[in-house]
């Protein structure tokens, strides 16, 4: 990992000088890090594929910064030991910043706590750089429940950089009438030999979600699409079938796929996927006990590779096609969700997956979460329907993540 320090010391100070100033420091980093040393009149040599800190090595160089701002990665990392009137500058800088509504961190105090930090900061950049330029499909339109989840084409691209663009769904569906059963016919084997059981569906309802599993994916090559959502029950009467097996499969694939049109919860699923390397599971809220702070989550769909096993049954709606009935592994999770058509806000909590239940008037996977914050923020003030689950404990790096982006924690 090499991290890029813009060196910011004042004119009349040397290079050599400056080195042997903060030797202590930066040999304390080249334990961790590939270390870069940069001179802030050439900073136009690095491009954004690079990592930044703004190491401030000398007081008297305010003016060298805030003269170059717009240049700066953002939000603003100054790095600073303290000698040569280093942390009073540091200081300086950032309450100006701050005074313009940006974000500005300083790090300064003991050497293995900036690096953890650094390290973070790291992980947050690739996650950003991961997700810019990403191309997202919306197959159809979202789903007309959906009243709260759009997002904005144009601040999505300004804040993130994702890239979202429209497809018809008839082009899905024209695609599908072109695949055979023959076709099909040995993914379909494989398929079912995985599950535990296979209830309410035959091989000839298989048969017709995988055809569509597999024109789903034509059209994410044709498009060089990173995620797509769906507009699922529009696609089920010209089909006669469900999009819940395509998107587990595309899900395990690494192409993120979401339900419904919903945008802001696929946009979730790709933070998730930015920052953990994994896929999640995009769920209802179905149930919620106050009393004991749970939530009973269902969809009829999750990537298969999420599951301890599976079993294959039909869509719960509609009592129609193929869903999978994950049982998901105990343990610790995480469940968060991104909304406003900004994709400023979020909501975070950690809790403890207890159960997998088998309720017969919910979705097929249904899982009960103890969570580690108040259920009340589902009745009081909730960002939206779908939520995002992930195993594990990941509170800290995804709080770290959204609130370096200016997005607004709401509990």
């Amino acid at each position: 990992m090499t991290i890029h320090l813009i060196v910011f010391a004042s004119v009349i100070s040397k290079r050599a000088s400056v080195i042997q100033t903060h030797e202590k420091l930066l040999s304390e980093l080249e334990k961790y890090f590939t270390i870069n040393l940069v001179d802030y009149r050439d900073l136009d040599k690095l491009n954004d594929e690079d990592f930044k800190l703004l190491f401030i090595a000398t007081g008297g160089v305010e003016q060298l910064v805030i003269q170059r701002f717009e240049s700066l990665a953002h939000p603003v990392t100054l790095l600073t030991d303290g000698l040569a009137n280093s942390l009073a500058a540091s200081l300086e800088i950032s309450a100006w910043f701050r005074s313009k509504g940006m974000r500005c961190e300083i790090l300064h105090g003991e050497f293995f706590n900036i690096a953890q930090r650094i390290q973070i900061l790291h992980n947050n950049f690739l996650a950003k750089r991961t997700l810019c330029n990403q191309r997202v499909g919306v197959i159809g339109a979202p789903s007309s429940w959906l009243i709260a989840s759009s997002v904005d084409y144009l601040l999505a691209k300004r804040r993130w950089g994702i890239d979202i663009v429209d497809i018809p769904l008839e082009r899905v569906y024209n695609i599908y009438t072109t695949i055979t059963d023959h076709e099909v016919e040995n993914t379909c084997a494989a398929f079912a030999s995985q599950a535990l059981a296979c209830r309410e569906v035959d091989a000839k309802e298989i048969h017709k979600a995988m055809r569509l599993y597999r024109a789903i994916k034509q059209v994410c090559e044709e498009e060089r699409l990173n995620a797509l959502t769906i507009s699922c029950f529009n696609l089920i009467e010209p089909s006669r079938t469900t999009g819940c097996l395509a998107l587990a499969l595309l899900n395990d694939e690494g192409i993120i796929a979401g339900c419904e049109g919903d945008l802001q919860s696929l946009f979730t699923m790709m933070i998730v996927k930015a920052i953990t390397g994994n896929s999640s599971f995009m769920a209802n809220p179905s149930k919620i006990i106050e009393k004991e702070n749970e939530v009973i989550f269902g969809h009829c769909t999750i990537g298969l590779h999420q599951t301890e096993r599976f079993i294959i049954r039909n869509h719960f709606e509609t009592q129609s096609g193929v869903a999978i009935q994950g049982l998901m592994p105990t343990g610790d999770v995480t469940v968060v969700r991104c909304g406003n058509e900004s994709l400023d806000e979020f909501y975070l909590s950690t809790g403890t997956l207890t159960e997998n239940t088998n309720y017969i008037n919910m979705c097929r996977t249904q899982v009960r979460v103890k969570l580690n914050t108040p259920v009340r923020y589902f009745l009081k003030n909730p960002l939206g329907n779908h939520h995002i689950l992930i195993h594990g404990n990941w509170e800290t790096p995804f709080k770290d993540f959204l609130q370096a982006n200016k997005c607004k924690r709401v509990e």
